[in-house]
This record gives structure tokens, sequence and C-alpha cells, in this order.
């Protein structure tokens, strides 16, 4: 018992100190100033590529948890039409799964803050329910960048996404970007209008849709 006691009064917190300082180093990842404090938060570019086609070429530039510049080349089946596109000037696009998985380290970090070393652990049920509650953020920070919010067409079309690009893109393409692992992912939708004699036993799949990059549809 008095072993136990020694535990939870010494080594608890030393481990606690060191989980503390990795989730700070891993929330600062999101943001990587490029010298000294308070400097501006390193430019990322992407080079777009789709595996065994020239259909989607370009470079993405990402800033933080924002696409600040956009510089893309579509190559359009149907009428081989070769498209260019460009972020506006005045607009930058956050990635909302960047933001989230920060503000769950962060709140993991808040957790652990919230025992600091003045904090007495009186079980050992008490440190395994502040242990869940940490893993709990850190696998929804991880989730949201292996898994991404599925979304579907309407929903995608009303994002303002669309408006983002000069010029202007068709009415029939629709596109969307988000973050898979290490990778960013652009994914392009060419939308067709059915004929009458299709839609009479057409049913629509609903729900939302996730396609993997170079998903022919």
């Amino acid at each position: 018992e008095e072993e136990f006691k020694w535990l939870l009064q010494e080594e608890v917190h030393a481990v606690l100190k060191q989980l503390q300082d990795i989730l700070k180093e891993a929330s600062h990842r999101f943001a990587l100033p490029v010298s000294g404090s308070g400097g501006a938060v390193k430019q990322e570019n992407f080079v777009l590529s789709t595996s065994g086609t020239d259909q989607v070429k370009g470079v993405l530039m990402l800033q933080g948890d924002a696409l600040c510049q956009a510089d893309i080349n579509l190559k359009m089946p149907r009428n081989n039409q070769l498209l260019h596109f460009g972020f506006r000037e005045d607009k930058q696009w956050k990635l909302q799964q960047i933001q989230d998985a920060r503000n769950h380290v962060n709140q993991a970090i808040y957790l652990l803050m919230n025992r600091d070393v003045n904090y007495q652990f009186k079980t050992g049920s008490e440190v395994l329910k502040l242990m869940d509650a940490v893993m709990l953020q850190l696998s929804r920070a991880r989730n949201r960048l292996t898994t991404p919010a599925t979304l579907t067409l309407p929903e995608i079309a009303s994002s303002g996404l669309t408006k983002m690009f000069t010029p202007a893109l068709p009415p029939d393409i629709l596109v969307n970007f988000y973050i898979n692992l290490n990778k960013l992912c652009l994914t392009v939708y060419q939308l067709h209008v059915l004929q009458p004699s299709t839609t009479k036993n057409f049913k629509p799949a609903g729900g939302s849709i996730l396609h993997n990059p170079g998903a022919m549809l």
C-alpha cells in the first residue's frame, strides 16, 4: 500500500508531465513558425497528380490550416477540354479537419494541466479515468485526419468552395479538398443531367459520399 501511494505521488506526475510535453510539441506541428516566436506560418506546397492519368495536375499551397493558393489544370474526359483554375487573391479556404484535430490535442493538454504537480491522486481509478479522457481526445484528433468527414454533393455545392476559384468553375463541376493521413486530396466531380427516359426508375443513392483519389464516377 505504501508503494502504491508513492507511485501515485511521485511517478504519475512525472509521466503526465512527459505526456504533456509531447502533446505540446504535437500541437505546435499544426502551425510551424518559420523562425522565432510569432513568425509567419510556414507555407507547404502539395503537388496534385492522378495515378495513371493526366486528368488533374497542379500545385496547392497550405499555410497552417488554410489553403492560401491553388493552381489547377483539369482535363475533362467528356470533351477533352483543358480547364485552368486558381484561387482568388482575396480568398483562403480553411480546412476544418486541421482545426478540429488541433482543438482535440489542446483539449487533451488542458485535461493534463488541470492535474498539475500540486494535485494529489488518491486512487488508481482516478488516474485511469483521467487517461481515458485524454485518450478519447487524442483518438478524436487522429480520426479527424485519418477518416475525413463525408459530404453529400449538395453539401459540397453549398459549402462556398466553388466560389473560391478564378475563373469561376463551370456549373457542372464540383470540387472538394480534404486531408487523408499525410496527403492533401482534391476530388473533382463532373455532373451529368439524366435523360427523361433514364429517370423513370432512377433511385438516388443518398447518404454521404467519400471517394478515393482517382475514383471514376
